[in-house]
């Protein structure tokens, strides 16, 4: 028999029924519907509903079905449809008609997005410990790559020399932007729903404020028909998961091209590399090519949920049980990724040598403008002057690091004998050394602002 079944003259449709059921996925929430219900329990006592030894009673018998989880063996039955009908049903079992007691109250409603708080809590938690983990990964790659340069891009084409530890460094504020958006979205997460009821709010008297510390929340939601149906929580966590998985794709798009025979810089180990079938000589990166697609699942997910909402009246709707396969799905993607992207950075191999002989002199035509800069030409002129100059080399069959001081000087009468200081590299990297650039001196600077941001974490 269904919580509601009495209402109904004849079953459900087994089709709707299926439809309708959400114990295939919320079983997940076995623990926190345990939980839930305890702290319930003591509340329905304060507010004199229940007897403090009925309390008692209800929370001894709610404590062994919660170890009938922990152990495994719990057995559920066909006709649970949720996990709280499964608990509730179970407790019945194990203490007759004062189980019954124990919904006073309560709704399914608030009861399941407690639920879900209480996971999501436990799960940004957890997230945000494996983002460390990769930011820590991303340090040590720095420290480690300090003096390798390689060529910056911009649209794909050479732009700029710059320190591979910048480019490692690049992604470690990323990660913190997204460590940071989490722990907001802690703060707006720890609100409770519980004692909101079904849409008006329960009539017994719980204090809903004690009732939210003893479980860990932060404050009692102010509105019992905005906290029945608020899942900001979990459009956020989509959004989050989405932009970390989109910012790991991003990284997995541009290791996935300097390790290619083409570019050759770095080398993935054998644990993040497989072969093919047909061709012995293969060596795939299908770990990074995975964790791209993962990005546009939760994107999908993201996308997929907001039109889930969009068109929603005030209070709950059965729509707002899809909250938790999204939200399920969103978590253990990252728990998946998160760790193999910091496995598969602690273990590549740089080839400094083929990063450093790729570069092509013309990375060092803005290097040249600026020299015209501090020779008193204007800006605008300086980069006309040594587009002429890349040009005129081009012409000529040469780069610009081999074009004599000659053709120089017919470009422009600034161009002197210390030009050629312009097209160092050593010297061209160590003069970004502005606070944020590529220089080792201001890249020690940030190494440790990044230690210090992981540390007061």
């Amino acid at each position: 028999m269904k919580l509601w079944g009495e209402r109904m003259r004849g079953p459900l449709d087994p089709l709707a029924a299926k439809l309708n059921d959400s114990l295939s996925f919320d079983r997940r929430l076995a623990q926190e519907d345990v939980q839930g219900s305890m702290a319930w329990a003591r509340a329905l006592a304060r507010a004199q509903v229940l007897t403090p030894e009925e309390a008692d009673d209800l929370v001894a018998g709610l404590e062994k079905v919660r170890a009938e989880f922990a152990a495994g063996g719990f057995v559920f039955h066909e006709s649970d449809e949720d996990i709280h009908t499964a608990v509730e049903r179970r407790l019945g079992e194990l203490l007759g008609s004062l189980a019954g007691k124990l919904h006073t109250g309560r709704s399914r409603n608030d009861q399941a997005v407690t639920d879900l708080r209480l996971w999501m809590i436990a799960e940004i938690e957890g997230t945000q410990a494996r983002l460390k983990g990769l930011q820590g990964v991303l340090l040590e790659r720095a420290g480690k790559d300090l003096g390798l340069v390689l060529p910056g891009y911009t649209h794909l084409r050479q732009a700029q020399p710059i320190v591979l530890a910048h480019w490692w460094l690049a992604h470690f504020w990323g990660l913190e932007r997204d460590r940071q958006r989490l722990t907001e979205l802690i703060r707006r997460t720890r609100i409770m729903p519980l004692g909101s009821g079904a849409l008006a709010g329960t009539p017994f008297g719980i204090d809903r404020e004690t009732l939210a510390g003893e479980l860990g929340f932060e404050s009692a939601s102010p509105n019992s028909l905005d906290a029945v149906s608020d899942r900001d929580f979990v459009s956020e966590f989509l959004f989050d998961a989405a932009l970390i998985a989109v910012r790991l794709s991003r990284m997995a798009e541009t290791l996935i091209l300097f390790s290619t025979r083409e570019f050759g810089f770095l080398q993935l180990a054998d644990a993040y590399s497989t072969g093919s079938s047909l061709m012995p000589q293969k060596r795939n990166p299908d770990p990074l090519e995975l964790i791209r697609a993962k990005a546009g699942v939760l994107i999908g997910r993201l996308t997929g949920w907001l039109a889930t909402l969009k068109s929603l009246p005030s209070a709950y709707d059965k729509d707002l049980q899809e909250d938790k396969p999204a939200a399920f799905e969103a978590a253990d993607t990252l728990s998946l990724i998160l760790p193999i992207m910091s496995g598969l950075l602690s273990t590549l191999s740089v080839n400094s040598d083929r990063a450093r002989a790729a570069m092509d002199p013309e990375v060092f035509a803005t290097d040249l403008a600026d020299y015209l800069v501090r020779k008193g030409v204007p800006f605008r002129e300086a980069h006309r002057t040594v587009a002429r100059a890349v040009a005129r080399a081009e012409e000529q069959g040469m780069s610009l690091v081999n074009m004599p001081l000659a053709e120089w000087r017919l470009i422009h009468p600034a161009f002197e004998n210390d030009l050629f200081g312009a097209l160092d590299l050593s010297q061209s990297v160590a003069r970004h050394s502005s606070f944020g650039g590529t220089a080792e001196v201001a890249l020690r600077e940030q190494l440790d602002l990044a230690r210090r941001a992981l540390q007061g974490a």
